[in-house]
């Protein structure tokens, strides 16, 4: 590579780190909305690509486990500036909430301390409100059908009763067969374009690493007894095993952290109530989680070791898959599965919405009125999530203190 391809290059890379560090600083609202301002800004705007490209790799990235949203910004950057690009998307829209939130985890105990109870408690009741919107929305869109609701309700029950690892792994599997065998998907027969900026050898090798890793690192960790290595192992497979992204990754997480005794349940939904003030992704809450862990490494070391874990396998996934797609997306047996498992990962929402986020956070009518209130900013006067949390937090801290 000569020195002007080097400087083209690097050119390259620094316009879309400054690109995603912008739209990681303003994209509040959650994924969907964050798809929306990647549309506006690298379709209409920059014209980076044409809305069809665009509609093929969002097909891509909701078909992956793992953040839509955040593999979208990687794929974006990879087919913009190679790996390098890729990287620097996802630095830039990743950092600025994870940033903010390893910050809040670092003051919680002073924060909580000086504002008292009623402050802390806004974020639990708020929480309430937004994982029920989703729960909503997610339920209209992957549970119509009696089919598809039967595998919900039965997803819930599986993930309450069956230890929690292993059950939710068991009912992601059971939810694929049971698509696979009795659900149709749509044929689709668009074409997507040969991606270039990363080869089959390179896509394999991504491919054959997301798999190692999902299958050594629990053994390494129990080997090694080492809470660095475990925690990057948790918060890995979570990355790796999250159907639907955003709120799905709440029970997963909580498992994880919660039931092991890293963290506390009222630390653990405050944090995911002040995530939702924030821009970005919302698998940046894993910043938040390994911050405030009561094992060590914890504070900024901990937050960067669960965040480059639970993000690592979208990384992998989208630059192994993408030079497959094409072929890939066409496996009507796969398909069929996915719309089995879009139905059991609302019922994995529905039992983390019942626990730990409504048992936790709803003790006495109060209670119930604000998290109601909350929700009706949500979805009748249809506030931004940032706004309704700053309203619900203060509204607590003022009047349930």
């Amino acid at each position: 590579m000569t020195n002007q391809e080097v400087q083209k290059t690097s050119n390259s890379v620094w316009t879309i780190f400054k690109i995603f560090l912008r739209l990681g600083c303003t994209s509040f609202g959650g994924p969907i909305a964050h798809l929306g301002f990647f549309r506006t800004e690298f379709v209409e705007k920059r014209q980076w690509l044409d809305a069809k490209r665009y509609a093929d790799l969002l097909a891509l990235c909701q078909f992956l486990p793992g953040p839509a949203s955040s593999q979208m910004g990687i794929a974006l950057g990879l087919s913009r500036g190679g790996i390098p690009g890729a990287l620097a998307a996802f630095l830039g829209f990743t950092l600025p909430s994870a940033i903010v939130l390893t910050l809040f985890a670092l003051t919680y105990a002073q924060v909580g301390s000086h504002w008292g109870e009623g402050w802390l408690h806004g974020f639990k009741l708020v929480s309430v409100a937004v994982v029920a919107q989703a729960l909503w929305a997610m339920g209209k869109n992957f549970s119509s059908g009696w089919q598809r609701a039967l595998i919900t309700l039965l997803s819930a029950a599986g993930v309450i009763l069956l230890p929690p690892a292993i059950g939710q792994i068991l009912v992601i599997a059971f939810a694929g067969v049971i698509g696979m065998c009795f659900l149709r998907a749509a044929p689709d027969n668009s074409q997507q374009e040969e991606n270039a900026t990363i080869s089959k050898r390179t896509a394999t090798i991504a491919l054959i690493l997301f798999f190692t890793l999902l299958i050594a690192l629990p053994l390494l960790a129990k080997a090694a007894q080492s809470y660095p290595v475990t925690l990057f192992d948790n918060f890995y497979r979570t990355g790796a095993l999250v159907f639907g992204g955003g709120h799905v990754v709440l029970p997963l997480l909580e498992s994880q952290v919660v039931q092991s005794g890293w963290v506390s349940e009222a630390t653990f939904l405050t944090g995911y109530g002040a995530t939702q003030a924030m821009p970005g992704p919302l698998f940046t809450f894993a910043a938040f989680l390994g911050a405030s862990s009561n094992q060590v490494p914890s504070g900024c070391l901990g937050a960067s070791i669960a965040l480059a874990a639970i993000f690592l396998p979208a990384f992998l996934l989208v630059i192994g898959a993408l030079p497959f797609w094409e072929r890939l997306r066409h496996q009507q047996y796969l398909k069929n599965a996915l719309l089995g498992i879009n139905a059991a990962v609302v019922g994995m929402l529905l039992a983390a919405f019942y626990h730990p986020v409504w048992t936790s956070a709803i003790h006495n009518v109060s209670d119930f009125l604000v998290a109601a209130g909350a929700l009706a900013l949500l979805t009748l006067a249809r506030l931004p999530a940032w706004l309704a949390v700053l309203i619900t937090v203060i509204f607590s801290g003022i009047f349930l203190s």
